[in-house]
């Protein structure tokens, strides 16, 4: 199971896998919590207590503000731990901050329960997730590669036809166009790339057709 939800004003991208229905004990993870006020909130945790799912985790891509509104949350509601890039933290730290340059009172902060990095393989009941590091939109900004399903959660980093912003502090548009080439357009053709914002795409698509990097 794929499940996506947009959340917030900035239109973010919320996932959550899951074993299929008729597994026992179907063990799921958050990627990327964005919800933001309580109704989105209930929105997600209604999704997950109504399919009987036991959350196992919440992985980041990346640390920004809109991406990990729901952290706090899921941690008080389900005990779950969170786990990103180390060089994430940097940017958590000032998430109070940017969060209150927005005027967004929706943020809670939380405590981060470990780190995972490149090469790493996390699971979630039957599947398995290979931790690609992508820096450039954020200093650890990691993907999530299922090879099994043959998709990428890629959050921030490739959009259909377009690309992650890098005119935020600690952004890098040099690491974000070598991320994009050595670590994503390097999988086949066929993957599917469901991103932070925005609709998914493949690829193969972004390799002919995204006017920022070319495969």
């Amino acid at each position: 199971m794929l499940q996506s939800f947009t959340f917030s004003p900035f239109a973010e991208n919320t996932y959550v896998v899951a074993d299929e229905a008729g597994v026992t004990h179907r063990e799921a993870v958050v990627i990327d919590p964005g919800c933001y006020d309580q109704a989105e909130k209930e929105a997600l945790s209604n999704f997950l207590d109504s399919n009987h799912l036991t959350i196992k985790a919440v992985w980041l891509t990346h640390a920004h503000l809109d991406h990990v509104f729901g952290c706090a949350y899921l941690k008080r509601r389900y005990g779950v731990s969170v786990f990103m890039h180390a060089n994430e933290q940097v940017i958590l730290n000032d998430t109070p901050n940017r969060a209150a340059m927005y005027g967004l009172r929706g943020f809670e902060p939380f405590e981060i329960d470990g780190y995972i990095k490149e090469g790493d393989t996390l699971t979630v009941g039957s599947r398995a997730f290979e931790v690609r590091f992508v820096p450039g939109h954020a200093p650890g900004h990691v993907a999530f590669v299922n090879h099994a399903d043959r998709y990428v959660i890629g959050g921030d980093v490739l959009f259909r036809e377009s690309v992650g912003r890098t005119d935020f502090p600690y952004c890098n548009a040099a690491d974000l166009k070598r991320s994009i080439t050595g670590q994503l357009y390097t999988l086949p053709d066929d993957y599917i790339v469901y991103p932070g914002h925005m609709d998914s795409t493949t690829i193969g698509h972004e390799k002919k057709h995204n006017p920022y990097v070319r495969g």
